[in-house]
């Protein structure tokens, strides 16, 4: 997979260490098994479920929803925060990365520290009484 991206990307930074980035690649495709993939394909692609009103928040770059910081592309910047290292790829476009986060089950999954669903308000009509 390093080489595959390597030449997808034309970038050469996946095969600087090739074993290192096959380990990440591993693991990568295992956390996309737990989940975000069907995430994908029922929330994403095709927007079968319900998106909440009001998503609040921004992002921290703790790194959590990139599967846990097990993305292959997640890259450490300082301090404790991460970057994606494709994030002005044309491939990020095909990803879920983007919709982050989509609705509570997200922000959840991923125990994001920064954005939390502000459930939508009921209204209740009373009658006036005269």
């Amino acid at each position: 997979m390093p080489l595959v991206m390597a030449l997808l990307l034309l970038d050469r930074r996946f095969l600087t260490d090739y074993r290192a980035q096959r380990t990440k690649f591993r693991v990568h495709f295992q956390a996309l098994s737990q989940g975000p993939v069907e995430h994908y394909f029922k929330d994403v692609f095709l927007r079968f479920k319900q998106v909440p009103v009001t998503v609040y928040g921004e992002c921290v770059q703790c790194g959590n929803c990139c599967l846990n910081r097990q993305c292959a592309f997640l890259e450490p910047i300082a301090d404790g925060k991460f970057q994606c290292g494709i994030y002005g790829s044309y491939l990020r476009r095909f990803s879920n990365c983007g919709s982050f986060p989509l609705h509570a089950q997200d922000i959840e999954r991923y125990q994001c520290p920064s954005y939390f669903v502000e459930a939508e308000a009921h209204v209740r009509w009373l009658k006036a009484v005269k």
